[in-house]
């Protein structure tokens, strides 16, 4: 029987790829770079959602199998991979 938190963090994960498929395909169809920097500029938004979701899904999974010092050490690194991403 599978796990449903990773059944959920797998769901998350196609969810995304359909939706990055889905806009590709629509950049496509519109042919335009105007308009294809737009939805991408959509997509900008999509990726960070997900990694967070899916990693507080996998924390929320383990957390009764880490202490208290290695979730936090989990969450620093996540919020200095968004630091790292987002600093200008």
């Amino acid at each position: 029987m599978l796990n449903k938190f990773v059944m959920t963090m797998a769901g998350l994960r196609l969810l995304s790829g359909t939706i990055e498929i889905t806009a590709a395909l629509i950049m496509l169809r519109l042919n335009q770079v105007d308009k294809a920097l737009l939805v991408n500029s959509g997509l900008a938004v999509v990726g960070p959602l997900v990694l967070l979701t899916t990693t507080a899904v996998g924390l929320i999974g383990v957390a009764d199998k880490l202490s208290f010092s290695r979730l936090l050490l989990i969450f620093a690194g996540v919020g200095l991979i968004f630091f790292g991403v987002l600093k200008k």
